[in-house]
């Protein structure tokens, strides 16, 4: 494959949605293309604004936490992951509305505790904290949740 043929292919890729040169990268080295190549192809896409890592972690941070419901150190993790710097994700971890979060995190601790088999109280409430940290949420949020989620049992 050309230098021509790669970018072509790439510039089609980065329009049809958000990457991070991590991805790109990793395509271009399952092509074989040389490291050289890789870089100048890298900041061509950059500078031509196909891949923008603000622009992606924007959307990667909106549609993990709205859509895949999961929490902001799942969230970090993946991005760390795709070799995003921690200044440029947590920029956008941090504007996540605390209302929202709270009532996914409360909303998905509501259907699991459906389905949640436990002798007691606290064996449940041990499951369900398993549950929301596996989804990638801070203890915190989680006892409060719990919390809530107790004191409206209790009302009603």
């Amino acid at each position: 494959m050309t230098e021509a043929e790669a970018l072509n292919k790439l510039t089609a890729f980065c329009s049809a949605g958000e990457h991070c040169r991590a991805e790109v990268a990793e395509k271009m080295q399952r092509w074989g293309l040389p490291y050289t190549t890789i870089e100048r192809i890298e900041e061509q896409l950059v500078q031509e604004k196909y891949i923008d890592e603000e622009r992606y972690c924007r959307a990667f941070v909106n549609d993990k936490y709205r859509f895949d419901k999961w929490g902001k150190v799942k969230i970090a993790q993946a991005l760390q992951l795709k070799k995003i710097p921690s200044s440029v994700y947590w920029q956008y971890l941090n504007e996540i509305d605390a209302d929202e979060y709270a009532e996914i995190l409360n909303k998905l601790l509501t259907s699991k505790r459906k389905s949640v088999r436990a002798e007691s109280e606290y064996e449940l409430n041990a499951k369900l904290i398993r549950f929301a940290l596996s989804r990638g949420f801070e203890m915190e949020d989680i006892r409060h949740c719990l919390n809530i989620e107790e004191e409206n049992e209790v009302s009603e």
